[in-house]
């Protein structure tokens, strides 16, 4: 069908686009100073997001709160499970071990607490400022003092994780390009346009599929169009594992989760029937649930640090991940 055309061909463009990033983001990473585990945050973290955010929008303005909803909360799932993935790939240590970073750590939570906001959304579902639940507007606000946390730590960091011969350090990696800094930032802006236009293609497919399926929107939204909308992260992830900065991969899944919870206010936003949260179900709650639990795992991969082969994380993710979209699909 032509919804599932528009997928696969959107995919490619977005896995083509998701390797120059990669490179692009990692040398103004070096460039500006910023670090591996910040610029992921905040360079690829917020581009790779770019097809995600445009997917929500078109599915909030078309009136579907479950598959607004479900969109930005199955990226970061899915983004979290491509960690897996990225563990295979990485073959010299536990990739947890080897991308030990303060800043990935305090992401994580950071993370669990934006997940944490709109489940209050739920229990209170009568609140609102004109359509808008009051609670979204806590949001952008968690946010911006996570990345004040961010740059506070980076600064003055009160602990450290131990070093060992896996562990990958600061600065390690390929050199940085010589481009001048206005053309890094010129390519890093049309990769985003680039992937933004894909994004709006993805979530016109995706309503043709759930109209012409009949599937759960919760179901769709959570799994294919997330599973399409989160190749930049899969792509930047393994590529920079391949390229030996493990921490600007990880950096980037962890930053670029963190900053789609802001996706959770544009669906509330863009849905103009009300507060998002009121509309969507309870199988969006049960996404926010399994989301916030993959997250807990993660972050304890963190501080574990297993040395070797792929660590507990690397089986538990996948498999709540697998649990929830089989919880949904019953429940639908």
């Amino acid at each position: 069908m032509p919804s599932v055309l528009a997928l696969i061909g959107m995919g490619l463009v977005i896995v083509l686009a998701g390797v120059r990033l990669t490179r692009v983001a990692d040398s103004l990473a070096e460039r500006t100073g910023m670090g591996d585990a910040l610029g992921g945050a905040l360079l690829l973290g917020a581009v790779t997001s770019l097809p995600g955010i445009v997917t929500t929008v078109t599915g909030s303005l078309e009136g579907d709160p479950g598959f607004g909803l479900a969109n930005p909360v199955g990226g970061v799932a899915v983004q979290t499970g491509w960690l897996a993935i990225a563990d295979l790939v990485y073959r010299r240590a536990n990739l947890e071990h080897a991308a030990a970073s303060l800043e990935n750590l305090l992401q994580a939570l950071i993370l669990v607490a934006l997940l944490a906001v709109p489940v209050i959304a739920y229990a209170t579902p009568d609140l609102r400022l004109g359509w808008v639940h009051p609670i979204t507007l806590l949001i952008p606000v968690v946010y911006g003092y996570g990345l004040h946390l961010l740059r506070r730590l980076r600064k003055s960091p009160m602990w450290e994780p131990v070093l060992t011969s896996a562990t990958e350090k600061e600065g390690e990696g390929p050199e940085a390009s010589h481009a001048r800094m206005s053309s890094l930032w010129m390519q890093l802006a049309a990769l985003g346009l680039v992937v933004g236009v894909a994004g709006w293609v993805i979530g016109r497919a995706g309503l043709g599929i759930i109209a012409s399926t009949g599937l759960p929107s919760t179901l769709v939204g959570f799994t294919f169009t997330t599973a399409i909308t989160s190749l930049p992260e899969l792509v930047v992830l393994v590529t920079a594992v391949r390229m030996g900065t493990p921490t600007l991969g990880v950096g980037n899944i962890i930053g670029g989760n963190t900053f789609d919870t802001l996706m959770i206010g544009m669906a509330d936003v863009f849905y103009l029937a009300g507060p998002v949260y009121r509309d969507a179900g309870d199988p969006s709650l049960v996404l926010l649930g399994g989301t916030m639990l993959m997250t807990a795992v993660l972050a304890g991969g963190l501080v574990v640090r297993d040395r070797k082969g792929i660590g507990f994380e690397g089986f538990v993710i996948p498999l709540i991940y697998a649990a929830t979209v089989g919880l949904i699909y019953a429940t639908g």
